[in-house]
């Protein structure tokens, strides 16, 4: 693990992809918990839970050391551009989630695509794992990987049949884990969002409940250039 005193970094997997860790990143997590909790969401496509919209403004202390992170961690340059910030509470029981949010994910393949997530709560809220697909042995999903993952996932099923109920988390036939961050109040990550990941979901929610007591936290995908 390399870094400043202001961030950590760890290469995860054989790829050697980075993942910063900026721990008290905001230093207002609980005017930020206030907000997330009062906030009106709505129902998003792919994501097992509930967004709304969060003012990206509450980025601007640490713009300084963003630009640093996306150089000297990412080699992008300062220029950047937002791409969303939303407030994200994971509210979908194990029973509701469809086959595609029962294995990791990426965002996208393009390089210049970066993941901020922000963490609200402790360990006991679950923190975000990182995974090699077995079958393709791919970490990171390139645009010249995408059809080739895809086939990957379709012809796990096939061998394996579909997964079982609920959250993913560790490795199994289909995917190794290969990395994963805890949460903590006010820690942020940042990584590639072409990287195969999934959020850990210890506790299975209680979707009446969630938007008072679910796992809350704030997600912004911004856009950098080389």
């Amino acid at each position: 693990m390399t870094g400043s005193s202001a961030y950590s970094v760890e290469f995860v997997g054989r790829e050697r992809e980075p993942v910063v860790t900026i721990d008290d990143f905001s230093g207002q997590i609980e005017r930020l918990v206030r907000l997330g909790r009062q906030a009106s969401y709505r129902p998003v496509q792919g994501y097992p839970g509930l967004r709304s919209t969060m003012d990206p403004a509450y980025l601007g202390p640490r713009s300084t050391l963003l630009r640093e992170i996306f150089s000297d961690c990412f080699g992008l340059s300062g220029k950047a551009e937002l791409e969303s910030c939303n407030f994200s509470v994971v509210s979908l029981s194990p029973e509701q989630l469809s086959p595609g949010q029962r294995i990791p994910h990426y965002d996208a393949p393009e390089m210049g695509l970066i993941a901020l997530l922000h963490f609200t709560g402790g360990p006991e809220t679950g923190g975000t794992a990182f995974y090699r697909h077995r079958r393709t042995d791919f970490e990171a999903i390139l645009p010249d990987r995408v059809a080739a993952y895809a086939a990957g996932v379709a012809e796990d099923d096939r061998t394996f049949g579909p997964c079982a109920l609920g959250y993913c988390h560790g490795s199994d036939e289909r995917y190794e884990l290969i990395g994963e961050v805890e949460a903590k109040p006010d820690r942020a990550i940042l990584y590639r969002g072409r990287l195969l990941h999934s959020g850990h979901v210890p506790v299975a929610p209680v979707p009446e409940t969630a938007r008072e007591t679910g796992r809350l936290t704030i997600n912004t995908f911004i856009v950098g250039y080389p």
